[in-house]
This record gives structure tokens, sequence and C-alpha cells, in this order.
């Protein structure tokens, strides 16, 4: 129908009235506003609102119907119409999001379209940034990657102690690398090293996961990726590293030859020794140039890659892993067509290195201070490691005085110089080894070390961080804070908690006693029988206080002692005061209270620190600061005080050791004319004896012991020096004296803490209810002080009180005597017991039971003997040796 037929009969663009149909104006027909709507009154219709046709409302009515039907037929517009009224045409937005004309979910889903646009978007980013990043990234000159540096070392006063780190690197051609190393590294490391990109997928993507999720990290899978490691990158194994290395890795692989990537990676791989490259590693090793290799030196060379530190040989706990995969590597160059079976054949023996080429400023003890530098270094910041040190770099601050270094040293060498005799005595005065440390109560810093002959005498363990080497009886006074602190399961106080006890209990001296566990049963030893503990000597003494057997270092006391508190409470409080747990022998043996343990001198200084410090410990450290291209690495503020033992019990036990230094096995600390206190060790046959001991200011302890070593075992001590034996109060507390007078000469006098009364007099089983005095001198204890300054507090002792008796375990005449007989000491046996700490006195002074008053000597009944004892060796260790290594 034509315009001019749909406008009004009077030309005017004015609808007609009714034009003759029912309803006139307004009424349900035909409209602007679709089928079967009513008009609104009013509208006229003009040749801008022009009347549809049938077909024209048809569609109208089928686009309704598709947008939502009542927008579109009221004239509503979702952009901006209202219902009634025409709405404006919408503009085509640029992208259709949220959805125009979808309802509900559909109109937030993108569509085909936009999802399809989106990946493409995103992958064009991508690929954009992967090429700027691989256009970006430099390829500099294997020269230019030499650029070691020294580690500069200080004293504690900030002046400089030592420089080391010169660069041991020589750059070869390939040609100049013998072909055995080159087949001996691809077969090791990356047996597709010719043939593949370069980059292992699966490798990376594993390394990922592992960081991602806190795993286990892992290096570099290729060579291409290790010596990108090595030469352009950190060793921090971060994520960020991860993907630097991936873009590296990838313009090397694609730039480089392999060839090229293979020698680059020999001459900038670490090999341990401070050997950075394969030329330098085979002069440090084999004393011969990487040329001139053969199949085996090549195999156990490629084994350092996977870690000097682990594969070095030299290092006696390395070498069975280091020959493990020696062989591993050359039956891995067969299978790999590295190496033919006949080449292979002609390994028959593991090439063992040359010994070490140390620096000539490392000689004396500076190679031991450092080493204890780096140790500690690399024990609190994780991202540094031996390699990263080697590379150097560093300024590092330590606590090491250089007056007390060198004071300890000259202690050591005027005995060894006064009692050894290699050339008179060469069976027995071979061998002897000496470890020392040096330490501040209640701050931990190390500031003196002995760690040996000095590497220029071939001698590179440091011994004041040895391991394997038992304490012997300077264990026993943490026996006796244990007691004191957590009690004895054989009493129990008010509360049914085990009895906190004082050294003024008395426990069976007599050697060959039966030993029993906490409910009375007697403890069994290996052979089946009941286990008997030997004291060094033969006599009865029947019971004695703890003070005096701690003073002659009687055994069977404090072996019965530590089985009435509980080997794993006694072995807690010893590691609470500073002792590492890994360097314990079994807590639930009978001896465990003799020192089978192996503690290193650093960590025994550092507990007996802590009772120097009132019971405050501070882990020991050697580094204060760590200072990296002028930046001061964090994590080397001073170690925080822990309160590991009540100031009571940490200063009584400190009263104990001082009569033990006076009247008892270490009487030749009297010579240092002021207050000290301390304990002796002695081992079985002699392996090894100790003296540790402290004053107020500096707390030192000093380990003796003979050692074979080509095969690193320990050697009796008897006949050292001309003496039938030696023990803890012969040679080691005489080295103790003389250091400690020169590095306290100009520290003023201190006495030690009044003790405050702390637990109760308790006796162990079958004790009489009745003390009454020794006969015997041995027995006597003595508790003035060594040459008292004036107007200085004395150390008070607590008087005897009779506990009450439980039935059964602790009166007189309930548990059978046993006639002594001679067995061998048990491996294992005896009850662990539990029990907690439950103080009865928590704040000395304010306790309302009353407190026991000091006596001068101990009581007991009269020993069968009143022969004069000598100072007690502990008898054979039981369990295994275990290493505890210190982290100074």
């Amino acid at each position: 129908m034509s315009e001019r037929r749909r406008r009004s009969a009077d030309g005017g663009g004015q609808p007609p009235g009714d034009n003759g149909r029912p309803g006139g104006a307004g009424q349900d027909g035909p409209g602007p506003d679709g089928p079967g709507r009513r008009r609104p009154a009013g509208v006229r219709e003009t040749a801008q609102q022009p009347r549809m046709t049938r077909a024209e409302m048809r569609k109208a009515a089928q686009r309704g119907g598709k947008r939502g039907g009542g927008a579109a037929a009221t004239g509503a517009d979702d952009r901006g119409g209202k219902p009634g009224k025409p709405g404006k045409p919408g503009k085509k937005r640029f992208i259709d999001y949220p959805r125009f004309g979808k309802q509900g979910v559909r109109r937030w889903l993108p569509s085909w379209k936009q999802w399809l646009t989106g990946f493409l978007v995103f992958f064009a980013t991508c690929v954009g940034g992967v090429w700027y990043a691989y256009a970006s990234t430099t390829v500099p000159q294997i020269h230019d990657l030499v650029n070691d540096q020294n580690n500069i070392y200080y004293w504690a006063d900030g002046s400089e102690m030592a420089r080391k780190g010169e660069t041991n690197r020589q750059i070869v051609e390939l040609a100049d690398i013998s072909p055995n190393v080159q087949n001996a590294v691809i077969a090791a490391e990356n047996a597709t090293f010719r043939t593949d990109s370069g980059i292992d997928p699966v490798g990376m993507m594993r390394a990922v996961y592992n960081m991602a999720t806190g795993g286990e990290t892992q290096g570099a899978s290729t060579i291409t990726q290790q010596y990108v490691k090595n030469a352009y990158l950190s060793q921090d194994q971060t994520l960020s590293r991860k993907v630097r290395e991936f873009f590296i890795t990838l313009k090397v692989n694609q730039e480089t030859e392999k060839n090229d990537i293979l020698r680059d990676y020999l001459n900038v791989s670490w090999f341990g020794r401070g050997a950075t490259g394969i030329q330098a590693a085979s002069q440090a090793y084999y004393g011969i140039d990487a040329k001139d290799l053969d199949i085996c030196q090549s195999a156990m060379l490629a084994g350092l890659l996977k870690g000097a530190a682990l594969y070095d040989p030299t290092i006696p706990a390395n070498k069975d892993r280091a020959v493990e995969r020696w062989t591993w590597i050359l039956n891995r160059m067969v299978t790999t067509k590295n190496a033919t079976a006949e080449e292979r054949a002609k390994c028959t023996a593991f090439p063992e290195p040359i010994p070490r080429k140390p620096p000539t400023n490392m000689n004396g003890e500076i190679s031991y201070l450092v080493d204890t530098a780096n140790k500690f270094m690399m024990s609190k910041d994780p991202t540094i490691t031996q390699q990263s040190i080697d590379k150097g770099g560093y300024k590092i601050y330590t606590t090491f005085e250089k007056d007390k270094v060198d004071a300890l040293k000259k202690a050591v060498d005027d005995v060894k110089g006064e009692t050894l005799n290699v050339q008179k005595r060469p069976e027995k005065d071979n061998f002897v080894q000496f470890g020392a440390a040096s330490v501040r109560p209640g701050d931990g810093a190390i500031v003196a070390i002995y760690g040996g002959d000095g590497v220029e005498n071939q001698h590179f363990d440091n011994n004041a961080d040895a391991k394997g080497v038992q304490v012997g009886s300077t264990f026993k006074p943490f026996v006796l804070a244990a007691a004191m602190q957590v009690g004895v399961q054989t009493a129990k106080d008010d509360k049914g908690q085990p009895k906190r006890i004082n050294a003024d209990s008395r426990y069976l001296s007599d050697d060959l006693s039966e030993i029993r566990k906490p409910d009375g049963s007697l403890v069994i030893g290996d052979d089946g029988k009941p286990y008997r503990q030997k004291n060094e000597d033969a006599g009865k003494r029947g019971y004695v206080s703890l003070r005096a057997a701690m003073q002659n270092s009687f055994n069977v006391p404090f072996v019965q002692l530590n089985q009435d508190v509980g080997g794993q409470n006694v072995a807690n409080i010893a590691e609470a005061m500073g002792v590492r747990k890994e360097s314990f022998a079994d807590p639930k043996t009978p001896t465990f209270a003799l020192g089978t343990s192996t503690v290193s001198p650093i960590r025994m200084a550092d507990a007996y620190a802590t009772l120097a410090a009132s019971g405050k410990q501070a882990d020991p450290y050697s580094v204060t600061k760590v200072e990296v291209k002028g930046t001061a690495r964090p994590g080397f503020s001073k170690p925080e005080l822990k309160q590991a033992l009540e100031p009571a019990v940490a200063d009584n036990v400190t009263d104990v050791l001082v009569n033990v230094a006076k009247n008892g096995t270490g009487s030749k600390s009297n010579a240092l004319g002021r207050p000290v206190a301390g304990k002796t060790g002695t081992t079985d046959e002699n392996k090894s004896a100790w003296w540790v001991g402290y004053t107020p200011q500096l707390a030192t302890s000093v380990a003796m012991w003979r050692e074979d070593p080509t095969k690193h075992e320990r050697l009796s001590l008897n006949g050292t020096g001309g003496k039938d034996s030696v023990h803890g109060g012969d040679t080691p507390t005489d080295i103790f004296t003389r250091y400690m007078k020169a590095a306290l000469a100009n520290e003023k006098k201190m006495d030690f803490p009044t003790p405050q009364p702390v637990g109760t007099q308790v006796d162990s089983s079958g004790a009489p209810s009745t003390a009454s005095p020794s006969s015997s001198p041995t027995m006597t204890e003595t508790t003035a002080p060594t040459a008292p300054d004036p107007g200085a507090q004395q150390p008070t002792q607590p008087t005897n009180t009779q506990p009450a008796c439980v039935p059964g375990v602790d009166c007189p005449g309930t548990v059978p005597t046993q006639a002594p007989t001679k067995t061998q000491p048990p491996t294992g046996g005896g009850g662990n017991g539990g029990g907690g700490s439950s103080p009865t006195c928590l704040i000395p002074g304010l306790c309302t039971t009353p407190q026991p008053t000091s006596s001068t000597a101990s009581t007991g009944p009269a020993p069968s003997s009143t022969k004069p004892t000598k100072p007690t060796m502990s008898p054979s260790p039981t369990g295994g040796a275990q290493q505890g290594a210190a982290a100074p």
C-alpha cells in the first residue's frame, strides 16, 4: 500500500475520527503500537507515524517476541525507551557485553565470537611477549663471566682477619679437555645432549610445580640449562629464575654450537676445593691438566657436578657416596655408548685424589675460623651455598676475638710441647687431637676456637666442630639439672608430680651396683642378667650425696638418677641447654647419663654457658653481619635468649660444679685464681678426655682424643704423654686454665650468684633413714671458695632433710640387696619412664615451705675403703656413636 493511501482523507495528516468503524479513536485495531493494541488517545497518525500493513505488523510481532515482546510492542527500547513511548534507536557497541537482548545468565556468557576473539588476543600477547623476551636476551662472551671476587672476613673489633676466594680458574678450549671428561659428563648429566633442544619441558614443569607446592627443589635438567644457570643466573630456586633460565637457554641453544656449549659449561662449573672449571679441578684433585685425564679420573670429576660438597671423596663422610656415584657413571658411559666395555674394565680401583693444597693465607687457625663462619652463614641463609661462597663477593663480620684465639692456640701448643714427644713415644703420642671452643654466657658469641694443627699440616677437619667424640662424664650435670627441674619418678610431691630434688639427695655409689627402674624392677642387660654399673675403681662407699658423686665423678649414682628422672627428660633438658638433638645417643640405654653422646666442643661450651648465665640459653653464633655488594643480608641478628632452666636450678648445678673444680677431679683449675665451675669427662679405654668449665664471663670446653687419620677410628689415650691413663682433669684442664688466665687477664674477678634453695632431699631406694658422717676424706665437701674477693657473696649449700619414705620404692629394706657379681654392661635395657615437670617453688624466696640451710659436708655411711678415689672413667659406650654437627 502506498504512502498516499495510508494517509488520512483530508490530506492534513490527521487520522479520521472513526473512519466509519465503531469505536472511533482510541479503539483496538492495527496501528503503530502493534496488532490488537489500542492506540493511545490523542495520538495522531502522521507521515512519521504511519499505520503498518498486516505483513509489517506480523514482522513487528515476530521481532517483539524475539526481543522480549513487551518492549517492542509498547514502543519501549532497551537502550533508553520508556513504556508507551517510542525509544531512540540504540548505537551499536564495539564490544557487545553484557550482551544486548539476552536475559539472565545468557546475558553474561560471552558468545563464541567473543571467546575466539579473546583467545586470539591472549595468544598474540603471549607470542609477542615471548618474542620480546627472546629478542631482548643477550648472551655475553664466556670471558666476560669470569668475575669471581674475594671474600673478606673481619675480627670482632672490625679489623680484617682474612681474604679468601682468589680466582682458581683457567679458561681452556674444548681441544684441551680430555674426551674422557666430555663423555663422562654427557653420560652422567645429559645423555641426549648432542641431539636435544637444550630444554627439558617435563623437568622444568616438575621443578616449577615443586617450587609452587613447597616440595624439594631440583636443579637444571640439561647441560645447556645447567650452563645457563651457572654462567648467567644466581643459584636461587625461584619461579622468576626458572622463567629467565628458559628464555636464555632458548637463545643459547639457537645461537651456539653444541661443542661451544659443552666447552663453556665445563669452564664455568664448580667442582669443589675452590676450583671453578675443569682445568682448575683437574689440577686441584689430580695435579694434571684437563687434557691428560683418563677415564677413571674423568668419571670421578663428573660425579662432583651433582654437588661437590656431597661427593668430594677426600671428606670422610662422602667417600662411600663418591665411590658409588663413580661406579654408576662408568657403567652409564657404557650404556650410553660414551665408552666401551674394554675402556670401562680399566677402572678397577677408585682414583684417589691428591691431598688438598690450601692457600697460604689460611694457615694456623684462620682456616677453622673461616670454616666455622661459612657453616653458620649457610645454616642461617639457604641462598648462601658453598658454591656461592667460592664465587666470592661477601664481607663477613665475625664474633672471633683475635687475642683470645691466639691465647687458646698458645695454650694448646704449649701443653702439647711439654707433654707430647712423638720421637720418644711414636706409638702413644702420635695422632693426638685437640678441639676447643669459648663462648660468652648470656650472649652465645663464639669468641675463640681451636680447630687443629692447621691446614698447612694437612689437618683439614675442624676439631672445634668435631663429630663422633663422646663427651663422657661432662654429661652428668645435665642429669642433675633434670632431676632438680623435672623431678624423680620414685617420689611424688603434694600434687602427684615427680618430686624435685637437691644436691644433698643420697644415692648408692658402690661399684658394680645393680640399677633399677623407677618402679623398683631391675634393669636387664643384653646378656639377660641384671645390669650392673661400674665405677672406675672397686670401692664401696655406700650412699653418698649427689654433690659428692659429682665431685668424685662416680658413675653408679648418676646412672641410677638417670633412670629415676627418665632418659628422655634428661635429653630434653640437655637440648634446651644447647645440645643438638642429633648428637644424642639412645636415651633409653643405661649409660646415657655417662656421656655416650657425641657433642662438639662448641655445643658443650654453649650448654655450660647456660649454667653460667643462670639458665639463660643463646644459640652459639659466629657471624654478626654479612654484606653483598654493600647491602647487608637479613637474618644475622643476635639470637634471642631463652630461659632453659630456672635460675635456682642453674645456680645450684653451678654450685655443685664449683665444688668439682675446687675439691674434685678438676682441681687443676684452682690455678686460675678466680671462681670457676666445671666438670671432667673421660670415656672407656680413655679414648677421649674432656674438661668443660666456666666463669661468669666465659665458658670454655677442651677435648682431647686420638684418631688414626687413615682409618678414622678412635685410639686409647693410655700411655700418651708418658702417663698410664689420661683423664679430663689432666691435660684438658691444664689447657683450660692457661687459656682462661690470658683470656680474662683484663676482666675483674666475679663470683657466681648465691644459689637459692631448690627441691628437697630425695634419697634413692635402700638409703638408710639416718645419715652418719663419712670417715673417708674423699667424701668431704668444702664449700668455702678459693681466694674470695672482699665483700663478694659466696654460694651456700642446702642441708640434708629426711623425706617421707615411699613403701616399695625408697623405704629401707624394701629392695633386696644383690651380691655384686661382675657382668658386662649391656647395650640396651632400662625403662625410660614418663613424668613431667611440676615445680614445687617457681619463685625462690616466696615459697612458704621451709628450705634447708647450708652444710659443709655430705653424709653417708663409711665406705669400705679409705683409699682416695681417682678421676672416673665412664664405661664403654653401649650404643653406637652418633654424630652431632654444631651449627655455630
